[in-house]
C-alpha cells in the first residue's frame, strides 16, 4: 500500500508564515480562550488592547503551532487548545496585559491562559502578575519624581541659606538701630 502526502495549500503556507513573522516581531504573545465571544465584544478588546500596540488575532490552533515552531516559540503550543486568541504586543507589555485582564473581568468568557514573554512561558497567574505592573507611562512618572525629589530639597537648602542670611542681617541692624 502507498501512502501519498499532499503538500500543504499556499494559502495555510502564507497564514503559517504571517503568524511566524508576528511571533518573531513581537515582544510578548497572550493566549486567550475566547468561547462563546461576540464579534462586538472581539472588537471592544481589540480596540482596548489597540493603543499598548498590541493586535488580538484568531487563527487555527494547527497553524499556530506550525508557526510557533518555525520561529523558535518554546512553550506556546501548549497552550493553543481550545478556541485561542493570539495577542500580538510590540509596545507597552504591561498595558497590554492590564488591558486583556480588564476586559476578562468584565466578561467571563475571555479567559487568559497565559503566554510567552522574551522566550520566558508565562502562566495565567504570571499574565495576572504582569498585569498589576505599573504601565510604562507610570513608571517613567515615578522615575522622574525619584529624580526631582533630591533636586527639590537641594533647591529648597539653596534659597534657605540666603534667607537665614538676610534675616539675621536685618535683626543685626534692628539691634544697633535700637542700642
Amino acid at each position: 500500500m502507498t501512502t501519498t502526502t499532499t503538500a500543504p495549500r499556499p494559502e495555510k503556507v502564507a497564514t503559517v508564515d504571517e503568524i511566524s513573522a508576528k511571533l518573531s516581531s513581537a515582544s510578548a504573545v497572550f493566549v486567550a480562550e475566547y468561547r462563546g465571544m461576540t464579534v462586538g465584544q472581539m472588537a471592544v478588546l481589540r480596540t482596548a488592547l489597540r493603543p499598548h500596540d498590541a493586535e488580538l488575532s484568531v487563527y487555527k490552533n494547527t497553524l499556530a503551532r506550525f508557526a510557533a515552531r518555525q520561529a523558535g516559540v518554546d512553550g506556546l503550543e501548549e497552550l493553543l487548545v481550545g478556541p485561542t486568541a493570539l495577542t500580538f504586543v510590540t509596545g507597552d507589555i504591561a498595558g497590554a496585559a492590564k488591558a486583556l485582564r480588564d476586559v476578562a473581568r468584565t466578561n467571563p468568557l475571555l479567559v487568559p491562559k497565559g503566554g510567552v514573554l522574551g522566550g520566558s512561558v508565562l502562566s495565567a497567574s504570571d499574565l495576572t502578575a504582569l498585569a498589576e505592573l505599573p504601565s510604562r507611562d507610570e513608571l517613567l512618572a515615578m522615575f522622574a519624581g525619584a529624580l526631582q525629589a533630591p533636586l527639590v530639597k537641594t533647591a529648597g537648602l539653596l534659597q534657605a541659606l540666603p534667607r537665614n542670611f538676610a534675616y539675621g542681617l536685618k535683626a543685626l541692624i534692628d539691634e544697633r538701630e535700637a542700642a
